[in-house]
C-alpha cells in the first residue's frame, strides 16, 4: 500500500485504509474498518483492485497452469491447497498466506 501511495502522480489530502492498520505514511492517514460498506470510495477501490486481481490470475493460470488460477483466483480452495501440496509452491504464491493454510510459518 505504502508503495502505491508513494507512486502516485498527485498527493492525496487524506489517505482513506479499509481496515484498522494504517502504513507509515507522511500523510494524513483514516482506518475504516468494514470500510467497503461505509464509504464510496474504498468500496469502488475494492472493485476495482478485485477486478483487476483476477484478471492477472487469469493471465498467470498460463504460465502456472497446474495451480488453476483462473478458477480460484489465488483463493486458498480445496483444489489449489491440493495442488500445492502437490505442486510445491510457485513464484508468485504469498508465504505469509501459505504458512496461514498450512497452520505453520512459512516466511
Amino acid at each position: 500500500m505504502k508503495k502505491a501511495v508513494n507512486s502516485l502522480k498527485i498527493t492525496p489530502d487524506v489517505v482513506l485504509i479499509d481496515g484498522n492498520i494504517a502504513p507509515d505514511l507522511n500523510l494524513e492517514t483514516k482506518t475504516v474498518i468494514k470500510g467497503d460498506t461505509l464509504s464510496i470510495s474504498i468500496a469502488c477501490a475494492s472493485i476495482l483492485a478485485k477486478v483487476t486481481r483476477d484478471k492477472l490470475m487469469i493471465e498467470l493460470s498460463k504460465k502456472y497452469p497446474k495451480y488453476g488460477f483462473e478458477n480460484n483466483k489465488g483463493y486458498g480452495t480445496k483444489l489449489h491447497i491440493e495442488n500445492i501440496k502437490k505442486y510445491g509452491l510457485c513464484e508468485i504464491h504469498r508465504k505469509s498466506f501459505v504458512g496461514k493454510i498450512f497452520n505453520c510459518d512459512s516466511k
